[in-house]
């Protein structure tokens, strides 16, 4: 810069225009205590820690003798359902049943009884095209209390298959309907799926057991189509496979 030249501002201009943009959006005060280096890295981004998912409950060393001491063990606080924080809802037991069916898990709209909504009223449907009724079956449940997500837990799957099939063993099942993916998978194995018109002979729960596998009243209500196949499985479970 020269003698006699007038020094420059501009900066000085430049501040004061920022400055005023600033209190004129309401910026009057500093927002960090510390100096930030702007050029600096940032820190890598940390999730919040997820919750374990919780642990099934182990199963007992002994199983209760009799069927109302094991109805009673599977809805008290021991059974793996109990941590849910959802109502328990017992099976809906026949005496003389004539046909035993395995489901997946009570229904949203159940509370005292098993399958009052809408898939429970195709079940009764179903049950009157091949002349049975509520009074002449028995509905089992692999969950005895409906999780939150409306999916079996897969760290529980396991020891809620067992305890179904030391429920079967006591109801000893002469005819096993199974409805949908979850009660087939547990019964037949997950190659069972999807269902095929066949008659399986099993012979694990105390009885030889006529077992047929078929769709989820769920699943029928989403895809109609598939109504002309149940009822071909119906049949079979009902006459047996000689039509």
């Amino acid at each position: 810069m020269g003698m006699g030249a007038e020094p420059d501002n501009s900066w000085h201009r430049s501040l004061a225009s920022a400055l005023e943009w600033w209190d004129s959006a309401g910026v009057d005060v500093l927002v960090e205590d510390e100096v930030r280096d702007w050029f600096a890295k940032p820190a890598p981004h940390r999730t919040a820690p997820q919750p374990e998912p919780a642990v099934a409950a182990p199963l007992p060393a002994a199983f209760p003798q009799t069927f109302q001491e094991f109805v009673a063990w599977r809805t008290g606080d021991a059974a793996p359902e109990a941590g849910w924080h959802r109502p328990f809802v017992a099976p809906a037991i026949v005496p003389d049943a004539v046909w035993t069916i395995l489901i997946d898990m009570p229904e949203p709209e159940d509370s005292d009884t098993l399958w009052g909504g809408p898939a429970g009223a195709l079940l009764d449907r179903m049950l009157a095209a091949v002349g049975l009724s509520r009074d002449s079956v028995q509905l089992v449940p692999l969950c005895f209390a409906r999780p939150l997500t409306g999916q079996m837990p897969t760290n529980a799957a396991s020891t809620l298959v067992e305890l179904a099939s030391q429920f079967l063993s006591f109801v000893r099942p002469k005819k096993l309907l199974l409805l949908g993916h979850a009660a087939t998978r547990a019964v037949l194995g997950a190659e069972a799926w999807p269902p095929e018109l066949r008659l399986h002979d099993v012979n694990r729960y105390e009885a030889n057991t006529q077992v047929v596998a078929t769709y989820h009243p769920r699943s029928l209500i989403e895809r109609p189509a598939a109504k002309s196949e149940t009822w071909k499985h119906l049949l079979l479970l009902s006459r047996g496979p000689s039509l």
